[in-house]
């Protein structure tokens, strides 16, 4: 029974999070904190930092920062115009050995020790890992340590202790709701039969046009700006899961599985890469996510916003046919001109895309969004036959790291 687990980390984060906003744990120097650093990669990076980015509009009074590459140009960038004194180091790594993570930390920490002493570290850092021994030998006090479990695979953790840093950026009132709106997906996605639940839905729409249609890659579009790091943490929770070419029986496998996924935010896309959603030669389903209300209550910009969501979904299903062309372009210039640009002006139509309306961006309503990806991911890999739990594809390229760093 794991809840019991669970629930203790939960209270350990709550206090700690009250603690920290409220300005009861301080820095080194007796300080509140003002900044807050979540050091980590991939799942320990990007699902925390789209929830943070999300929910800017919940956020408090601490600024949220977030090193994940090995380049130690964003390091000195990040930390530069930052107060040792109040600023809080959140290292996120379950076995406490990922190359670009400790190293970024240990960057942190010889930048930190400019000015305080190793006793310090125990004020100013704290680890979310599940390999106590290196966080303490670290430096790390056993109490800021938060424990997660080795059956967490890292892009599905951000309901974990990983997502420490969503709760000391939006509270965590908002982060509870966060994990209350995943819950209530997971009880559709448990409880409701396959005709009317929503990821089963979602995961046959996507294998159908990827196994039947040869589509191969489908695209995500949020109409708020809010979800601009969206995208990248789907492509790492899809493509990571079900980038497989062999089944649970280690059999290769003949046909098509894991969808490439990619998209950004509208209005943006339609500037952008929608050119090619529209009239090129490869069909690219869509998922369009919208509001009905926007948070600040600009009712003028909202309204545009979302006629452009109706509007692109409705071009793509719709298209216009050349009889309509011909009939737009009649008063608009020549008979050869007319026909010369007729083929150009052409939507075939008939392209597939998913209009997933929300009322307003919550945390709740986003807690909702993300588990309902996570399920849908599921449900393409036991469809397909693969385990979605791993990811032996990252390890070769690891290895030669490795051996380039030796040389």
């Amino acid at each position: 029974n794991i809840i019991p687990e669970v629930k203790q980390t939960l209270a350990k984060i709550k206090n700690f999070t009250n603690r920290v906003v409220d300005g009861q744990f301080k820095g080194y120097t007796g300080k509140a904190f003002t900044d807050v650093v979540n050091i980590g990669i991939g799942g320990s990076d990007l699902g925390p930092r789209m929830v943070v980015e999300s929910l800017h509009y919940y956020k408090n009074h601490l600024n949220t920062h977030f090193i994940s590459n090995i380049d130690g140009d964003h390091v000195t960038e990040v930390i530069k115009n930052l107060n040792p004194e109040t600023t809080l180091f959140i290292i996120v790594s379950k076995t406490f050995t990922t190359q670009e993570t400790l190293t970024n930390a240990e960057t942190i920490k010889k930048w930190f020790l400019q000015s305080a002493s190793e006793n310090d570290i125990a004020s100013n850092f704290v680890a979310v890992s599940t390999n106590l021994e290196k966080v303490k030998s670290f430096g790390i006090a056993e109490d800021n340590i938060f424990t997660m479990w080795n059956w967490v695979g890292g892009r599905y953790s951000l309901w974990s202790a990983v997502g420490l840093t969503i709760s000391l950026a939006v509270g965590y009132e908002n982060f509870d709701a966060f994990l209350n709106g995943a819950f209530s997906m997971d009880q559709h996605f448990k409880n409701t039969s396959f005709d009317k639940n929503i990821p089963i839905t979602l995961a046959l729409i996507s294998i159908w046009y990827n196994n039947f249609f040869d589509t191969e890659s489908e695209v995500v579009i949020p109409y708020t700006q809010y979800l601009e790091k969206l995208a990248p943490f789907l492509q790492q929770l899809s493509m990571e899961s079900n980038g497989k070419s062999v089944d649970r029986n280690g059999e290769k496998i003949t046909y098509q599985t894991g969808n490439i996924l990619w998209g950004n935010t509208g209005t943006n896309v339609q500037h952008a890469f929608m050119q090619l959603v529209h009239q090129g030669t490869k069909i690219i389903p869509v998922d369009f996510i919208g509001f009905e209300e926007s948070l600040y209550g600009n009712k003028d910009h909202h309204q545009k916003l979302m006629a452009n969501f109706y509007a692109q979904a409705e071009a793509l299903y719709a298209g216009k046919t050349l009889e309509e062309v011909h009939l737009d372009m009649k008063f608009k210039g020549d008979a050869n001109k007319i026909n010369q640009l007729l083929p150009f002006k052409v939507f075939e139509g008939n392209r597939p895309s998913n209009a997933i309306l929300i009322k307003k961006l919550t945390p709740k309503n986003l807690g909702v969004l993300i588990a309902m990806y996570e399920h849908k991911t599921f449900v393409q890999g036991v469809i397909w036959n693969i385990y979605s739990f791993d990811q032996f594809g990252v390890e070769l390229g690891k290895e030669l790291a490795n051996k380039f760093l030796i040389k």
